[in-house]
């Protein structure tokens, strides 16, 4: 499996296209519509208003997307990494509570995703109401889009799991045409109404905000904003094509996308007073702009953009998901590659997940109209997020007043937008609120539950290794006990100081003694550096007695087979520990003998376990061990599902448990001394 490569080039800016930008590029397709719908009809849409409203989205455009994403936080790469998680992991040194905006920001972006291949895919579609291609007549009726828009969602989220490599090439020549076609066809449309052009002012912006068109004042923003929610996308997206192919394309994508926000601008000034759109809501000006015989066309690459853009979506989720699982945020997942770079995964249950919730939205919802005053609500909150976790990278690098001006301003502006995305609660915002309150249950359990149960091991429940060493060897010589593995591997933490939880000693020498060549106790740790491979081997002094730590980063596979093998090989060829070549075997030249690995699954134990805890922590502990048991198993986690593995139940705490209230009542026929 190799990364990527995201060397500036040609074919780089091309790739570039196709992966990142599909959110915002699409957004022509909605916004002007969502703008003109908070007037209330075309003939409410008058030259003040739409001037206003388009100078606001050119604004928008330059101080969130332009300044505060590409020109300040692509300069906060993670190895070359960026989204809120990678970001996170560069600056949670600074301060526990940096967690707080992590979490929130990831569970809100993950949840404000479902409705964008919804809301893309059905803004597209619904171009062909009543449109004549030939003979054939398409309906006008909403639930015949729903249905194309339903095929064209499962046939997405289907071929997810084949890998989409392959097609994935062909995204960057289509969206090349998709913005060279929306921006001649805002040009054309634009050199009918030059003044349009007044709107670069911010004057406009401004004052549209107070003005008596604007019926709905500052709530207008949730409308506007929709035009930059894929900055975030932009910005997580870096990493899979080099953040100079992101500057060298940005300024074109910005230019196509703003001659067709003027040109659409141009044609509603110009037909706003027309009879034939006299009380008439849900127009989209972008595809009444365009003369009938492009309209077919406009059509099918809006729908292959769509398509794009929901795909590109997915690729972000998990992506996204698989960072939060390095980073201990979520729950162990299934991650497969079914491409040869490791940018391409498949996350099965992410996958179906957001499958049935889209599609759920698309027929919930019923129209892109209603799709849109929903959407964008959650976004805001995670762009606040990743406000905060910027300021802190400026601190990070000495740019300690710079940070707190980019704060003040960005937190105040996009707590701005936010307090106007409010109003979207009521008309279906909810929805994206429940989903986000959902997922950041379960990153906080999953979480917060890893730091409190460690918290009551640490303790009372862990010993030192050190102090078995000698048993531990002594056992491995030890004849008159059957061999139970020439290799016995036990995924634990084995903290620098040597502490390991007690149940592991308890398994190998307290039940039936468990008698191996070599013990391994491989910690694996997750690092800052998204794609870090590398381990430290520690004898503690014996040829049989090894501490791995493995090393990975947050973006890395956790097969520890592969891994293992490599090592073991490594040692014998130094002559660290002794050959194990066995007597018989199928593969020439084999020096490794057997394995067995050991997983231990803690439980609460029935009796005065949770007694132990505060309400809190008896929540988030309880919350994590379930969690840990209806997600996938460590052993499939850590790519053991071809080894010998077994699982140990064991309780979460091991020492023996009294009741003061028990009392002996009677005792009969004791034996005498």
């Amino acid at each position: 499996m190799e990364k990527r490569k995201s060397s500036f080039s040609l074919l780089g800016m091309l790739i570039t296209l196709g992966i990142v930008y599909g959110d915002i590029g699409t957004s022509p397709l909605y916004v002007m519509n969502s703008i003109i719908n908070d007037a209330g009809t075309m003939a409410d849409a008058k030259p003040e208003y739409i001037l206003g409203s388009v100078s606001l989205i050119f604004w928008t455009l330059m101080l969130i997307t332009t300044i505060k994403y590409v020109l300040i936080a692509m300069k906060a790469d993670n190895n070359e990494e960026g989204g809120i998680f990678a970001l996170y992991a560069l600056v949670r040194t600074k301060g526990r509570w940096l967690i707080i905006p992590a979490l929130i920001g990831g569970s809100a972006l993950l949840a404000d995703g479902t409705l964008t291949p919804a809301v893309t895919v059905t803004s597209a579609i619904e171009g062909i109401k009543g449109q004549q291609f030939g003979n054939i007549v398409f309906s006008s009726k909403q639930s015949s889009v729903l249905i194309i828009v339903t095929v064209i969602l499962l046939t997405i989220f289907i071929i997810q799991k084949s890998g989409t490599d392959r097609i994935g090439r062909s995204f960057g020549p289509i969206m090349f045409i998709w913005f060279s076609f929306i921006g001649i066809a805002g040009f054309l449309n634009l050199t009918n109404d030059l003044s349009v052009l007044k709107a670069l002012s911010p004057v406009y912006a401004i004052e549209v905000l107070f003005s008596p068109v604007n019926k709905v004042g500052i709530f207008i923003l949730g409308s506007v904003f929709l035009a930059t929610t894929g900055a975030e996308a932009l910005y997580a997206d870096m990493g899979q094509v080099g953040k100079h192919n992101v500057y060298a394309t940005w300024p074109y994508v910005y230019a196509m996308l703003m001659l067709n926000y003027f040109g659409q601008a141009a044609w509603v000034i110009n037909n706003y007073q027309n009879k034939t759109y006299n009380g008439i809501s849900g127009i989209n000006p972008f595809y009444e702009m365009l003369p009938g015989d492009f309209k077919v066309f406009a059509i099918v690459i809006a729908t292959m953009a769509a398509i794009i853009a929901s795909q590109a979506l997915i690729t972000g989720s998990f992506t996204l998901v698989q960072e939060a699982i390095g980073l201990k945020i979520l729950p162990r997942l299934k991650v497969k590659f079914p491409g040869k770079f490791e940018s391409q995964l498949y996350i099965g249950t992410i996958n179906w997940m957001l499958c049935a919730i889209t599609i759920g939205i698309v027929w919930g919802f019923g129209s892109s109209e209603h799709m849109e005053s929903a959407y964008g609500l959650a976004i805001t909150l995670t762009m606040l997020m990743t406000t905060v976790l910027l300021h802190q990278f400026l601190i990070m690098k000495k740019h300690r007043h710079f940070a707190n001006i980019f704060m003040v301003f960005f937190i105040a502006l996009e707590g701005l937008f936010l307090l106007s995305s409010l109003i979207k609660f009521v008309h279906g915002g909810y929805v994206t609120v429940i989903i986000t309150c959902a997922i950041l249950a379960i990153m906080i359990i999953w979480y917060f539950g890893n730091k409190r149960r460690d918290a009551y091991l640490a303790e009372s429940e862990n010993v030192s290794l050190l102090d078995y060493l000698p048993q531990l060897e002594k056992l491995s010589k030890d004849s008159s006990i059957p061999t139970y593995a020439t290799n016995l591997v036990y995924m634990i933490k084995l903290s620098e100081d040597y502490t390991i939880k007690r149940s592991v000693i308890y398994s190998i020498l307290d039940q039936t003694p468990k008698r191996a060549r070599v013990y391994w106790f491989i910690t694996v740790n997750q690092t800052n550096a998204p794609y870090e491979c590398n381990y430290t081997v520690d004898m503690m002094h014996t040829r049989n007695v090894v501490n791995v730590h493995l090393n990975l980063g947050f973006k890395k596979s956790q097969h520890v087979n592969i891994y293992i093998r490599q090592i073991i090989n490594a040692l014998i060829r130094k002559h660290i520990i002794d050959d194990q070549t066995p007597n018989y075997s199928m593969v020439p030249n084999r020096h490794v003998g057997s394995f067995k690995f050991i997983i231990q699954n803690q439980q609460f134990q029935d009796l005065g376990a949770q007694e132990q805890m505060n309400s809190l922590d008896r929540l988030l502990i309880g919350g994590r061990l379930l969690l840990q048991n209806i997600t996938i198993s460590p052993s499939l986690w850590f790519g053991l599902e071809f080894s010998d593995v077994v699982e140990e139940k064991v309780p979460l705490f091991l020492g023996s448990q009294t009741d003061e209230y028990l009392t002996e009542k009677e005792l009969k026929n004791d034996v005498k001394s």
